[in-house]
């Protein structure tokens, strides 16, 4: 008995960050527990499903589980799209990271940008106080 390859890998945006467990098996999907086909809105099982499109048969043969938390739906979208494009091409080697760089950076480089923080005794981050000279 062969010993399967395991890789773990993370992804982060803004406020969330997704863990991910990739092994051999046969296309399926979960995040947190829930089956990606379930997954909703559309638009975010779109751009989750996008990686795995892209590699078609390399992604029938893997087993993914995701756990994600934090932040917004979409973000947590980009950190799943981003721990997936980093598990895939650590499995698939060196053509499949290229495909994924020529396709959109996003799946293997984070993004860095951030919420600005909200100064003291302001409003807003950068709203400055309303001065009145009455």
């Amino acid at each position: 008995m062969t010993k399967s390859k395991v890789i773990n890998t993370s992804g982060t945006r803004k406020r969330s960050i997704a863990r991910l467990t990739l092994t051999a098996g046969n296309g399926l999907v979960r995040i947190n527990g829930q089956m990606l086909d379930s997954f909703e809105p559309k638009l975010a099982r779109m751009r989750i499903q996008e990686p795995l499109i892209l590699l078609g048969d390399l992604a029938s043969k893997v087993h993914i589980d995701v756990n994600v938390h934090g932040g917004g739906v979409m973000s947590q979208v980009d950190a799943i799209r981003q721990a997936m494009g980093k598990a895939l091409s650590e499995f698939g080697g060196e053509k499949v990271k290229r495909m994924l760089l020529e396709y959109d950076r996003s799946f293997l480089v984070a993004d860095t940008r951030f919420k600005e923080t909200r100064k003291p005794n302001d409003s807003k981050a950068r709203a400055m106080r309303q001065k009145s000279y009455r």
